[in-house]
């Protein structure tokens, strides 16, 4: 059985959706922040990346949310969620897998910006730039939802989990919120009225509770 080790208020609930449109069994265990909200040392010490998500699968420990999600679609669903070189929807389905990761890394350039006390050129050209890619991405984000129901096209795919997160959650955090995007906004309703995600983020998202030992 698969375990995750779920690092509370993480991207690590995205694995536990995966888990439940599988309708896969799974292990979910709890890792809470400290004061500081960093993640304790024995999360860290999981794996060497020092990051979640992470999960245990026969032995071996698996760490970065894209590689997971693949991970366990091929081990243990037959490819189900995922799309092959061989599909027209390929390089969609690629670009999206990654789109996550782009716009978290805009995400925590914006917010180390914000905590400088002494503003210079270079630092007033990186906000510019920063901000211009970030309006570029989530443009181009409502754009693509405009002219298809899922991101890599016609069906529902890893590639919705992964973005999924920035879309609903990153928000609650500074992100960028999607009011001014109608067609994300209507695509995270319609993705946020799914059992499994419902259930997911019952179970693991930014509000959830661990059980009671």
């Amino acid at each position: 059985m698969i375990t995750i080790h779920h690092l509370g208020i993480s991207q690590s609930d995205r694995i536990v959706w995966l888990m439940e449109e599988l309708g896969l069994p799974y292990k979910l265990k709890w890792y809470h922040r400290g004061e500081n909200r960093l993640a304790p040392p024995e999360f860290l010490a999981l794996h060497p990346a020092a990051t979640a998500p992470v999960i245990e699968d026969d032995g071996r420990m698996y760490a970065e949310s894209a590689v997971i999600l693949e991970h366990i679609c091929h081990r243990h669903a037959g490819g189900k969620f995922t799309v092959g070189p061989s599909q027209p929807n390929y390089e969609d389905y690629l670009y999206w897998m990654h789109f996550n990761n782009n716009v978290l890394g805009l995400f925590f350039g914006k917010h180390a910006l914000s905590d400088l006390t002494v503003a210079s050129p270079n630092s007033d050209r990186m906000r510019t730039l920063i901000q211009r890619r970030e309006d570029a991405y989530y443009r181009y984000l409502d754009q693509r939802l405009a002219a298809s129901p899922y991101l890599a096209g016609p069906e529902f795919t890893c590639a919705d989990i992964m973005t999924m997160f920035i879309v609903a959650e990153l928000p609650l955090f500074g992100g960028r919120a999607s009011d001014d995007l109608p067609h994300v906004k209507a695509y995270a309703e319609r993705i946020g009225k799914r059992p499994a995600y419902q259930k997911a983020m019952a179970v693991a998202g930014p509000a959830a509770q661990p059980p009671a030992n």
